[in-house]
């Protein structure tokens, strides 16, 4: 073997054995939700959820402020116990579930925080409105599942006020105050599995 041929033998073996520092993954659907909270009648908090959260994540793990997320959340899941209620929330009223299927975050911008968090900042998209939010992300360091994966967790938080989604929906009460507060706490809980690679065609 010439020397060439060692020199770049031992090229390839090098990058093979690097580490990547930036990795794809996909949220489970099956253990990832969107909560969240609202004051009702002033007096007591309603709490609910999206059962059906997907999205992606491009993990920079040499630098996570590097990194990128896609979050897209089934409008239809709703789920507040209240089969009525949930039927309303679905409702024109609310978010319009039949016109806009969706509600989605697409992450522009991802800072260090203190205690080792992140702040996301990115677009929120409700009834087709989008504005900017900032949401507080703790990231878990990789854990191996069962099956030899590579697994995160995620847990974000943050407030908004509903009516700059157009969600302005309300009644007066009697005794003063509305039924329905405008202020949301939101947490999205996600697990994120490695994305399988594409199937190659022969």
């Amino acid at each position: 073997m010439t020397t060439r041929q060692l020199l770049s033998a031992a090229s390839l073996a090098v990058l093979s054995s690097a580490p990547a520092f930036a990795d794809e993954y996909d949220l489970d659907p099956a253990h990832s939700t969107a909560q969240f909270s609202v004051r009702h009648m002033m007096v007591s908090t309603v709490r609910g959820q999206f059962d059906r959260v997907t999205g992606t994540a491009h993990l920079d793990e040499k630098d996570l402020t590097h990194s990128k997320v896609e979050v897209s959340i089934d409008a239809k899941s709703i789920n507040t116990r209240e089969p009525k209620r949930d039927d309303h929330l679905r409702s024109p009223d609310f978010f319009d579930a039949a016109k806009f299927p969706a509600l989605t975050f697409s992450s522009t911008k991802v800072e260090k925080a203190e205690g080792g968090k992140f702040k996301v900042t990115g677009d929120l998209t409700i009834r087709g409105i989008k504005k900017s939010v900032t949401l507080l992300a703790d990231i878990t360091a990789p854990v191996k599942n069962p099956w030899g994966g590579q697994v995160r967790g995620v847990t974000a938080t943050g407030k908004l006020n509903r009516k700059d989604w157009g969600l302005t929906w309300n009644k007066a009460l009697e005794a003063g105050g509305v039924l329905v507060g405008d202020e949301v706490q939101l947490v999205i809980d996600a697990e994120l599995n490695p994305k399988k690679p594409a199937a190659s065609v022969n």
